[in-house]
């Protein structure tokens, strides 16, 4: 069992770097980024079947939490795109109170890994699965979106993909151009925003233009105030959600999802915010600030959160320097809620669907599709796999078969790299044989010593057999059991098994599982030099 981590936050250890100018930043940054946060926060609520307001609430409480306690210095967090797919279909499947209590045990699930450690743990997850559910879950988002970009009349969604695409098709007829109109322009407006006016993020532009628009001209489009009554402007309250064993049992699933990607991302966007700014975070302690922060933002009406990337990088373009900066954001927000709520009532569906589509876009890196045929044929075929499963079931299915895809895969290939090579007779005598390996002995490369097992059978003149460890980087139990295989063969016809050359790790094993008192710690050789004189010595006795 590791040792527990120190809970230590980086807020601690540089607030002591503050100074004049370095506060003014991170106000000013953290001010930016509440601001484009706002739509972002609306938008992925509103798309993962929530109220605006649940959205708000979790950028707010998230947010603060994750700057206060987290293990990297500039890192936003917040509800996410990537969320979406997961907590619609918590959403529609088991209902808005479940999803509360899965972010909750997905919190307490993140805080675990975190103080045992695993945050260095996520990292071994292939690059080929990640990019494949990050584009799995663009194609979802981009799908989810047609509904308000088009002012389609359709309902609520289903969660399911080939569902979802045959309630739209159904649907087509009843398009509202309106609405259409009002999408393209906000989404010319996001992608065209020119790159000088960028202080101003695109988002609150297109919001602000699309909201002005609906209040001036009455546009007949579906707004936040005709859907869901506007956003109150009041702070959230305390109501912990009712508990029960057949519930849980029935959540640990999606709470596993959720935790997961939570993970995966919130590492992933602290460490883009590394290469950004030349530092270097501490995962464990993100984890355990992830996992508080989805503990206590259902509590107050919110929902799971991780680190955001887009705002994370906004808020080291504007130049923060530390967690104050995301401290400010959550306030800018608070801020915004309690003077500027009622405005949101004109606030349309179709500018926020504009939106989502740029984010769903820039998410997917579809330029990945492109250069694919640089790759290996073992990582397209991972790739690819968790990208289709991904859509077409869930993910939690596309990472676990991708994971094994990868496993497979990795094992084939080690298994390849390992042989097994007979010493020339030039360099033994005829009663010694002696093999060198090569690679990793381990479960799946032990069919590799197959050929020495020839040696044990009677009928072969050889008394002693060599075997050289020393290019051999590690041995597994399932190599270990083999050698025992080969040695009690060998000693039961009479004959002598000496190993030469073994590593660190390979002499670990051996003494702890006792096979270095079965062998005879004197066939246990430093070199293979030594092993052949001992093998000359061994098989003139049993000559004489």
């Amino acid at each position: 069992m590791p040792a527990l981590p120190r809970f230590r936050p980086r807020l601690f250890e540089v607030i002591g770097e503050y100074n004049a100018a370095r506060l003014r930043a991170d106000v000013l940054a953290g001010i930016t980024v509440g601001i484009l946060a706002l739509p972002l926060a609306i938008a992925f609520a509103i798309a993962s079947g929530m109220t605006p307001e649940s959205g708000i609430y979790t950028a707010i409480i998230a947010g603060f939490i994750v700057s206060a306690l987290g293990g990297s210095r500039v890192q936003i967090g917040g509800p996410t795109g990537a969320f979406i797919v997961i907590v619609y279909g918590i959403v529609v499947q088991y209902g808005v109170a479940n999803l509360l209590i899965c972010t909750l045990m997905a919190g307490f699930m993140l805080l675990a890994m975190g103080l045992l450690r695993m945050g260095t743990w996520i990292r071994f997850i292939p690059v080929s699965v990640i990019s494949g559910f990050t584009k799995g879950i663009a194609v979802l988002i981009l799908l989810s979106q047609v509904r308000d970009f088009l002012g389609l009349s359709t309902g609520q969604l289903p969660a399911e993909f080939f569902a979802q695409i045959t309630v739209l098709w159904q649907a087509l007829d009843t398009v509202n151009w309106t609405a259409v109109a009002l999408s393209l322009a906000c989404l010319a407006l996001i992608v065209f925003w020119p790159q000088a006016w960028r202080v101003v993020p695109a988002p609150i532009v297109a919001l602000v233009a699309g909201t002005a628009a609906v209040a001036l001209f009455h546009l007949p489009v579906e707004t936040i105030g005709s859907r869901f009554g506007g956003i109150p402007q009041t702070l959230p309250g305390f109501a912990f959600p009712e508990l029960s064993v057949a519930t849980i049992r029935h959540l640990i699933g999606p709470a596993i999802a959720i935790a997961l990607l939570g993970a995966i991302e919130s590492l992933l966007s602290a460490t883009v915010a590394d290469n950004m700014i030349d530092d270097r975070h501490k995962p464990n302690q993100e984890l355990m600030a992830q996992g508080i922060a989805n503990i206590i933002a259902p509590l107050f009406g919110g929902f799971c959160a991780t680190g955001a990337i887009a705002r994370t990088s906004t808020n080291v373009r504007m130049g923060a320097f530390g967690p104050i900066s995301g401290i400010v954001h959550a306030l800018t927000l608070l801020a915004i809620v309690l003077v500027a709520a009622p405005l949101a009532t004109h606030v349309p569906l179709a500018a926020l669907s504009a939106i989502l589509v740029v984010v769903a876009w820039n998410m997917g890196e579809w330029h990945d599709f492109r250069e694919m045929r640089r790759y290996t044929m073992n990582y397209r075929a991972i790739l690819l796999a968790t990208f289709v499963l991904t859509v077409v079931f869930d993910l939690t299915v596309a990472v676990e078969v991708g994971l094994v895809m990868a496993a497979i895969f990795f094992i084939t290939r080690m298994s390849s790299l390992t042989g097994v090579t007979e010493i020339p007779a030039s360099e033994t005598s005829g009663r010694v044989r002696a093999y060198e390996m090569f690679g990793s002995l381990f479960f799946g490369s032990a069919n590799k010593l197959e050929p020495l097992l020839a040696s044990a059978d009677p009928a072969d003149p050889a008394r002693v057999v060599v075997l050289d460890l020393q290019k051999t980087l590690n041995v597994d139990t399932t190599g270990l059991d083999i050698l025992e295989a080969l040695r009690r063969k060998l000693a039961k016809n009479g004959k002598t098994l000496i190993i030469a050359g073994a590593g660190a790790q390979p002499l670990s094993l051996f003494q702890r599982s006792g096979f270095t008192q079965k062998l005879g710690a004197e066939n246990l050789c430093a070199d293979r030099a030594t092993g052949m004189v001992r093998a000359a010595t061994l098989s003139q006795h049993h000559t004489s």
